[in-house]
């Protein structure tokens, strides 16, 4: 089973750990992004986050497919929000079971990797002198 969002409003973990909930799960790992307070020593004020969302719905389903078949997963939910994210806000959670825990942790890496590499996703960094558009990369 999978969950895939694209919201403009908060995300909640709570909602992706319920969703991979499973009596057959011997490992659950959740990943949260959080909106750090700096990027490459220059502090960070805010950042926006805007996405083609047909598309990025639709890749971010492909990364979750991809995973169920790649490390057996039983349930993965992806969620990710657009718009204006404040600092410790989260942009982007991804939660994973699986029957074993080190293809949970796995599944859970390929899945947050692969949506920074592919997922048409862009955030703009908004710093005390200016502001940067920059792919949704690490």
């Amino acid at each position: 089973m999978i969950d895939i969002q694209l919201k403009d409003n908060e995300l909640k973990t709570a909602d992706c750990e319920a969703f991979v909930a499973s009596d057959a799960a011997g490992g659950t790992v959740i990943f949260v992004g959080t909106v750090r307070n700096q990027t490459k020593g220059k502090k960070v004020l805010r950042l926006d986050f805007e996405a083609y969302k047909p598309m990025a719905i639709k890749e971010m389903r492909k990364i979750a497919e991809q995973a169920m078949q790649q490390f057996d997963a039983l349930k993965i939910s992806i969620h990710h929000r657009v718009g204006t994210l404040q600092i410790g806000e989260i942009p982007v959670i991804i939660a994973v079971s699986t029957p074993h825990r080190a293809a949970a942790f796995e599944a859970c890496q390929y899945c947050i990797d692969t949506l920074k590499e592919t997922v048409p996703i862009w955030k703009k960094e908004y710093f005390e002198d200016g502001e940067v558009w920059v792919a949704a990369h690490p």
